[in-house]
Parts: C-alpha cells; sequence; structure tokens
C-alpha cells in the first residue's frame, strides 16, 4: 500500500487514452524498492496498458563529470536487465529530461514521475507539469518519511527534526510491495540508446574527463546490496563506537547508491534492522545516520534556497566568520594546492588523495577536511566556494543534500555557536591533535598511501 503523502499532482489533466503508461524515471533509478514505480505498474494494470520507463540522459547537470556518469551509467546498465525481467522497457535518451520525458509523453495515457529536492530537479519537473498533455503524478520514493510529512519548514538541527520523524516513522518504514505487470512492453518499438557499453555512451555526452572513474566502486542496485551485505556481516557490530575512527573503516559506502537513489533507504534501514546478532545500538546509531541526518540534510536544501551559496548559512555563522576574517592564517593555501594534496597536513593531504582516487571519503575526516579549507583560505566565502567546489567534483556522492549539508556544517549549518577563537570565531574548530588524541590516524594515512 503507497501513502497518500507520497503522492503528489503534477498536473490535475484528465487520464487519456493512450499507447501506454509512462514512469518518467530520474531520481529513483533502481528497478525494485520503488515506490513510483511500484505505482505505475498498479496504475498501467488499472488502465489495461503496457509500461515505458523513460530516462533523460542530460550532460548538463551542474558539476557532472566522467566520474558521476560512469557510476550511474553502470546502474542504468543492470537497472535495464531487471526491468526487462519485469517485462518494461528502459527507454533512455539524450536531451533535457523534461523534454526527453515530454516527447515520450505525448503517447501516454498519463505519467508517473519520482521525486528530487535539489533547485534543477525541482525545475526540471515544473517546466514538465507546465506542458505535459495528460495527468501526471510524482511518487516520493528516496526518502523514508516524506518531505512534507516530516516538516513545515527548515530545522535547526537533528535534534528538532528527530522527534518528528520518530513520531511517524514506523508508519513509513515498510517493505515496498512489488506488482506484477499484466501486460508486458518489451515488444514495443520505441527509439533509445543502446545501454550495451558504457564508454559510447560517455563519448556521445562529451563530459569532462580530467576526474577519472573510481576504481574500486561501481554502480547498481546488485553491487550496494552486495556491500550491504558485508558492512553487515564485518562491520555493523562495531559501528557505535568506532565509526568515528578513519583508521578502521566503519562504514557502508551506501552514499554514492543512495545519492543516485539505486537502492531504496527503506530496504537499508529494514535490512539493518533485521540483521541478526548485532547490538541494539550499533543498528540505532547507523539509522540515525541513515534517515535523521540524510533527511536533515534533505529538509535543508527542500526550505533553504540558498542551500548551495555561503549566504544560506546561519546569519550567526556569516556574522562571526565576517568579525573574523581579516584574522591571520597560519598557512594560506591556493586552491591548486589544496586540489593537489600539496599541503603542510598529512591528514589533510591523506583524505584529499582519498576522494582524489576512489570518489569517497571518511565521514570524519570529511568534517577535518572542511574545517582546514576554512582555517586555510584568505576568504570565508572562498573557503565555503572551494571546499563545495572539491566536494561535488571528486565525491561520487557530491552535488547531493548530504554534501551540500555536508560542507555547510563546517561552516556552521545544524550546529551551534562554540567558544571564539582566532579565524573560526564561534564556529567549531578540530585540529589533527584531536585526531592524534582519539585516533590512530597515521595508520589511516598510510591505508590511503596504497591507493592508486
Amino acid at each position: 500500500m503507497l501513502q497518500e503523502e507520497r503522492i503528489q499532482i503534477l498536473s490535475p489533466k484528465a487520464v487519456r487514452s493512450g499507447d501506454y503508461v509512462l514512469y518518467w524515471m530520474q531520481a529513483s533509478q533502481r528497478a525494485e524498492g520503488n515506490h513510483a514505480l511500484e505505482y505505475a505498474i498498479r496504475r498501467a494494470n488499472e488502465l489495461q496498458r503496457p509500461l515505458i520507463v523513460g530516462f533523460g540522459l542530460t550532460s548538463a547537470f551542474p558539476e557532472g563529470n566522467c566520474r558521476h556518469y560512469t557510476f550511474m551509467l553502470e546502474g542504468l546498465q543492470l537497472m535495464a536487465k531487471g526491468l526487462q525481467k519485469r517485462g518494461i522497457p528502459l527507454v533512455v535518451r539524450i536531451g533535457s529530461p523534461p523534454k526527453v520525458a515530454l516527447e515520450l509523453a505525448q503517447r501516454a495515457s498519463l505519467v508517473v514521475t519520482d521525486r528530487g529536492y535539489l533547485r534543477i530537479e525541482r525545475a526540471w519537473r515544473d517546466e514538465f507539469a507546465q506542458y505535459v498533455p495528460c495527468h501526471a503524478v510524482q511518487i516520493e520514493s528516496n526518502v523514508v518519511v516524506p518531505i512534507a510529512l516530516a516538516s513545515s519548514k527548515q530545522e535547526i538541527g537533528a535534534r528538532t527534526l528527530r522527534p518528528k520523524i520518530k513520531r511517524v516513522l514506523f508508519d513509513h518504514l515498510i517493505p515496498i510491495k512489488k506488482e506484477g505487470l499484466k501486460h508486458r512492453s518489451i515488444h514495443l518499438q520505441i527509439d533509445s540508446e543502446p545501454m550495451a557499453r558504457v564508454e559510447m555512451l560517455l563519448a556521445k555526452l562529451g563530459l569532462d574527463a580530467s576526474v577519472k572513474p573510481s576504481s574500486s566502486i561501481h554502480g547498481g542496485t546488485d553491487r550496494a546490496r552486495i556491500l550491504l551485505r558485508k558492512f553487515i556481516k564485518t562491520k555493523l557490530r562495531l559501528y557505535a563506537e568506532n565509526r568515528s575512527d578513519p583508521s578502521l573503516g566503519i562504514v557502508s559506502n551506501m552514499s554514492p547508491y543512495l545519492h543516485f537513489g539505486q537502492i531504496s533507504p527503506i530496504e537499508i534501514a529494514l535490512t539493518i534492522i533485521d540483521a541478526d546478532g548485532v547490538p541494539s545500538s550499533a543498528k540505532d546509531a547507523y539509522l540515525e545516520e541513515l534517515i535523521v541526518r540524510r533527511e536533515l540534510a534533505i529538509n535543508y536544501c527542500f526550505f533553504n534556497s540558498q542551500y548551495d551559496q555561503y549566504e544560506g548559512l546561519p546569519a550567526w555563522a556569516q556574522r562571526t566568520l565576517s568579525e573574523h576574517a581579516a584574522d591571520p592564517r597560519p598557512y594560506c593555501y591556493r586552491p591548486e594546492q589544496l586540489e593537489q594534496a600539496q599541503t603542510h597536513d598529512p591528514y589533510w593531504n591523506a583524505s584529499q588523495r582519498e576522494m582524489l582516487i576512489t570518489g569517497t571519503m571518511h565521514n570524519y575526516m570529511r568534517m577535518y577536511w572542511g574545517k582546514k579549507i576554512l582555517e586555510w583560505t584568505k576568504r570565508p566565502q572562498d573557503a565555503f566556494a572551494l571546499a563545495l567546489y572539491l566536494n561535488n567534483k571528486y565525491q561520487l556522492d557530491g552535488r547531493d543534500p548530504n554534501s551540500f549539508a555536508g560542507v555547510g556544517w563546517c561552516f556552521g549549518t545544524h550546529d551551534r555557536a562554540w567558544p571564539e577563537r582566532p579565524i573560526f570565531g564561534k564556529i567549531r574548530y578540530m585540529n589533527d591533535a584531536g585526531l592524534k588524541r582519539k585516533f590512530n590516524i597515521d595508520d589511516y594515512v598510510r591505508q590511503i598511501s596504497h591507493l592508486e
């Protein structure tokens, strides 16, 4: 059963007599655990129509490059096979996603789409809704609790959002029922880009190839599930006590897969809850990150129109940074020095190298990394812009609500004022002494030094 709160009408126009039901897929790139897909199948069955899934492949997504698109296309390639097993064709066309969707909607009885939260994703759906010739609905599937149900405003932090989510969590943390399609659609002849070779599609898109694909993390729902099972088997029981230690690597690596919608947060949460032999403290700690913290980041981007700008930071944070903008910096690096991991700090350099090579960075080091960019850059505005640029360029989960909120946190978002100090003002401070005191941080550096 699909909760009503997940459904938003994009166009109230009538359902009409068309050739098929269209699911315009963008945010939820998966063939299972997808409310939008299951809703589309149900409606296709009710209308006695076949179903197609359409995907608009654009090279114009801000800051996208070969690393991001390789991961995404690997996922789409596997997803096409999953859809085919269910009798549904994936139609991929190069072009503006709303324009591709509108082309395919000309023959549709009804259009279903999924929900995105960033400015560009919302603009795509607004453009589509303005011109779609038939009834269209948006189904929210990339959060556990629908965003507007969780809160009607930008939340101060996890402490204010947490009780609101917990109040309705178990009404929405339920398995997504899989529907069978009555009218198989594989026979439909609709022009589509072939998915057999990722390299050919990348070449057609003409992307920035300076950032190489990750050699260690590859896209696709099946791969996400393998990593999740491995995490549960070998690391989850240690999560509550050791997740912050970069040298231990107690991470699930689910973030890139969640970013591209290749796995459902509900599937992850239920799999964690059902894990045998794992302390409840470990499960609770992981679910806090997966649900409360992740959906806090989505809340931030949904309700703050300046989520990717320095001006979107809390007023108190901007004020205190302004008061200390002229403070002398112990080190001041050029952007290219930071990008190439050429600082005096071996711990910061290791975190930057981890990101450059793998497309990921340990969560604790992300915090340290962002704080040091603030400390080593002349103007806080420039530091914010540089941190976001580097994050979005190299991280597989860059350009994501978690990324915008995570960089913002380094500058005061979702945090409180701390005792005042040079450069940082009342922004929370971190230093290498803390790394050495808490962790075997030199072991982390050694691990990163072996990456290729």
